[in-house]
């Protein structure tokens, strides 16, 4: 076989894999709006085998695969940020708020000055 057909083959079987993981999801969904009278306990665990039957299965998927590559890579990056210090952290937030402040001040006035030139502009003073 060669490379084209293998991923056709592939990409068939995903979707059924994904079709099906649907229907699990789904089930679960409606099980427990049917079973709605019975314990929360095994409700909730049927709910949660239902969700790791169906993402083990989703896992199987070159989608699912990427998806999980993916969720490896940003733990790893992650793991490589260095986090600020409570000192950091407070004077970026001081910083912030202070420019924040001054921004709206200028706004306000800024607003306040156009109020004005409009008013005396069209003669509508309010």
């Amino acid at each position: 076989m060669n490379a084209s057909t293998e991923n056709q083959e592939n990409g068939s079987l995903d979707s059924l894999k994904w079709i099906i993981v649907i229907l699990i999801l789904a089930g679960a969904v409606v099980g427990n709006y049917i079973y709605g009278d019975q314990s929360v306990l095994i409700r909730a665990v049927a709910v949660v085998t239902a969700v790791v039957v169906a993402g083990f299965i989703a896992a199987q998927t070159v989608k699912g695969r990427n998806a999980i590559i993916f969720a490896k890579e940003a733990r790893t990056e992650t793991r490589k940020v260095v986090w600020p210090t409570r000192q950091e952290a407070v004077q970026t937030t001081g910083i912030v708020l202070v420019a924040t402040l001054f921004m709206s001040l200028v706004l306000w006035g800024l607003d306040t000055v156009l109020f004005e030139v409009v008013g005396f502009i069209t003669g509508l003073q309010v």
